[in-house]
């Protein structure tokens, strides 16, 4: 159990709980042998009793604090004490980018494409030492109070997804990748696509996926589109947009294949925001989206339960879910042949046995009435023989004129056919199709707003009815419509007067013109006018304002100007000053314009929001020595007094009686100085009386100081 004020490792005081994950508790602490503030990662309780995730952990752990880079929360240790297993780390002064995006609702595309090059930078250091973080997201990265982007959790994530954790512990499924989700091999790029969609909420405050449950969402990563960021908030650049885009493609082949690709990119998006420079590969059949089936859900559920080594089913969820029975839609038969290719693929095991039912009864009742018809055929016949066989001498007299009438009245039956829907046909086609059948066509035309122009509207002869070959069919065809009126839209926002004008039917064309009485994104006019009549899907022109004619004015030079110098230059050329930044540099004096959001000379409208960054003048440089020191030649025990100078004069001393001995000093103005070390030994010496010759040993002590040696300091 943990508590304020314990030590840990005989050198780790614990200060204060400053956060809390799923997996441990965050303290800081204070390291009274380096003398400096420290975090420390403390595994909960769950975990320390599983051994093999521990040993695993342990393992990860130790190879992330290998990683030493700007970007990254460095490992300095891992250690155990009495069942508690704990990382010590770098303490980072700021909050998770997580309560960042939900402090901001949404980031600035400059700001969310420099924190994303941050974490690349981080991310393709891990990655250069075959550490894949395998848990990119918004909670694992940390903003500094100084503006530095530092991602944390290397190598846990590896030991966590080897092991069947639930996921509250191991955080959102929101950013795994597809491969992760369908428990499969991840690499490097499964890192990219976690750091896209983290790119995706940073721009919009949304993640790209979501969802009642964490298998919903992993089956949205597996098999649906990622959104398009655009459509939550328009001003995203499209080579910002197109960035997340390859970096979350399903397939791993088509996204970004290292870091340094992705930061290449961002970099010149930055440069070129609406350029369309992003390279996607062609998608291939083997890359290309496959849709999971209810088969895949229920082997992924059944064997593991577990998404990217994430346990995505409670045992609630279990229960209440079903397991999906796999049915077989029988091939539609549309010919012998059709059914005869298909029936080797075809098992009447898969049919489901309502079906069964319903086709067995549709059977039985069609041989019902074919029966009767049958019954009824016969009895026509019987009535016929033996109403020819009669004494009427009219009927024997006359028994070939009968045949010969039969048979033309079959002859005339047999030129019949059944009439076609011609109606909303195209009058050519319409035409086509009957002179096929031996019809011919008489056409009148008629204004119709329902039917398109030379559209049929009716047909003399209804669907389905008997009609003798070469008859000749009525068919009443579309003019076309008179019109429809147009809408006084002037005056009105141009949006809402081109919504009201597409609810018409009409396309709008918009063209624009500066106006000093109608106010900017107002409709000046429009054409056709008013009141007038235009068929539908015909062109409208609305013409908008653009406002008063703006006036164009240079931009001054302020490089070098003092902040107030300046600000009166901008509001002499009628422009505003925007945001005061600053900076430092080492040619511009302090308080003075180092640069400006405008290239001086450039011609811009009066008004326009000028932003400057002023100078802070040379960044003093800080260099640090840190090292671990073995003990001098000739030292046994005791105290050693170890002795650091620096060029400038600058004395640094401390004491220690073990070795090897870590050295964290950090302040110095130079690179440079020498380091030395102080020390006791004890010798022995023999005296000898000289009238005795009586030996006498006396123990001496002497103090040992080494030659200074020359040392180099580190940059802070």
């Amino acid at each position: 159990m943990i508590k304020i004020g314990m030590l840990i490792g005989d050198r780790y005081e614990i200060l204060e709980k400053i956060g809390t994950g799923g997996m441990s508790d965050v303290y800081k602490a204070k390291c009274h042998k380096l003398n400096r503030y420290v975090a420390i990662k403390v595994l909960k309780q769950e975990f320390n009793e599983n051994t093999n995730f521990v040993s695993k952990f342990r393992i990860e752990a130790q190879a992330a604090a290998g990683l030493a880079h700007p970007n990254i929360v460095n490992v300095y240790d891992v250690g155990e004490e009495e069942g508690i297993y704990y990382i010590v780390m770098e303490l980072v002064e700021g909050i998770t980018l997580k309560n960042y995006i939900e402090k901001k609702a949404r980031l600035s595309v400059k700001e969310a494409v420099s924190i994303a090059i941050q974490v690349s930078m981080g991310i393709e250091a891990a990655h250069n030492n075959n550490i894949i973080h395998r848990d990119i997201k918004p909670q694992n990265i940390m903003i500094a109070r100084d503006g530095k982007v530092k991602v944390t959790d290397f190598g846990i994530a590896k030991a966590a997804t080897s092991n069947t954790i639930t996921s509250n512990v191991m955080g959102s499924v929101h950013y795994t990748s597809p491969e992760q989700a369908r428990g499969g091999f991840s690499d490097e790029k499964s890192d990219i696509y976690s750091l896209g969609c983290t790119m995706f909420e940073m721009l919009t405050g949304h993640v790209p996926f979501d969802g009642e449950t964490t298998v919903a969402i992993a089956i949205k990563h597996i098999q649906e589109d990622m959104p398009s960021p655009r459509e939550f908030v328009s001003e995203i650049p499209v080579s910002v947009e197109q960035i997340i885009f390859k970096a979350t493609q399903k397939s791993p082949d088509r996204r970004y294949q290292s870091m340094g690709e992705l930061i290449e990119d961002l970099k010149h998006s930055l440069i070129a925001p609406d350029e369309e420079f992003v390279k996607l590969a062609p998608a291939e059949m083997a890359g290309a989206t496959k849709v999971i089936t209810e088969e895949d859900l229920t082997e992924i559920k059944d064997k593991t339960g577990t998404l990217a080594g994430i346990n995505i089913i409670g045992e609630e969820e279990k229960a209440a879910t079903p397991r999906p029975v796999r049915k077989k839609t029988p091939p539609k038969v549309e010919t012998i042949e059709e059914y005869d290719d298909d029936e080797e693929d075809y098992d009447d095991d898969d049919l489901d046995p309502k079906m069964e039912r319903i086709t067995t009864i549709l059977a039985i009742v069609a041989a019902v009435i074919i029966g009767v018809i049958a019954l009824v055929l016969v009895a026509n016949a019987i009535d016929t023989f033996k109403g020819g066989t009669g004494t009427q001498p009219e009927e024997q007299t006359t028994g070939q004129t009968t045949s010969q009438t039969t048979e033309e009245s079959t002859e005339e039956e047999g030129d019949q056919v059944v009439m076609i829907k011609v109606v909303g046909e195209d009058l050519e086609t319409a035409k086509q199709k009957l002179n096929d059948m031996g019809l011919g066509t008489r056409v009148s035309t008629q204004e119709s707003d329902e039917y398109a122009e030379n559209h049929i509207i009716s047909q003399g002869v209804a669907e389905g009815e008997k009609v003798a070959m070469y008859s000749t069919i009525d068919l009443v065809v579309s003019s076309g419509s008179t019109g429809v009126e147009v809408d006084d839209v002037s005056g009105m926002d141009a949006e809402l007067a081109a919504k009201a004008l597409e609810d018409d039917g009409f396309v709008v064309k918009k063209d624009y013109t500066n106006s000093d009485t109608i106010e900017k994104g107002k409709v000046v006019s429009q054409e056709p006018l008013a009141g007038s009549k235009a068929k539908k899907g015909s062109d409208v022109t609305i013409v908008i304002s653009e406002g008063a004619e703006v006036k164009e004015v240079s931009v001054p030079d302020l490089r070098g100007m003092t902040e107030s110098a300046a600000k009166t230059k901008l509001q002499e050329q009628n422009l505003k000053c925007g945001t005061v930044s600053e900076t430092y540099s080492d040619t511009v004096s302090a308080g003075c314009v180092v640069t400006q959001s405008y290239n001086p000379g450039i011609k811009v409208a009066e008004g326009t929001v000028i932003d400057i960054t002023l100078s802070l003048g040379v960044k003093e440089v800080t260099y640090k020595y840190v090292t671990s020191l073995s003990a001098p030649t000739g030292y046994t025990s005791g105290s050693v007094t170890v002795t650091i100078k620096a060029s400038n004069g600058d004395i640094r001393t401390f004491s220690t009686n073990t070795f090897p001995c870590a050295v964290n000093e950090t302040g110095f103005k130079v690179d440079s100085g020498t380091i030395s070390f102080t020390y006791n030994t004890v010798t022995t010496e023999i005296e000898v009386d000289p009238d005795t010759g009586e030996e006498t040993a006396t123990e001496i002590t002497k103090a040992v100081t080494t030659p200074e040696q020359a040392i180099t300091f580190t940059q802070e």
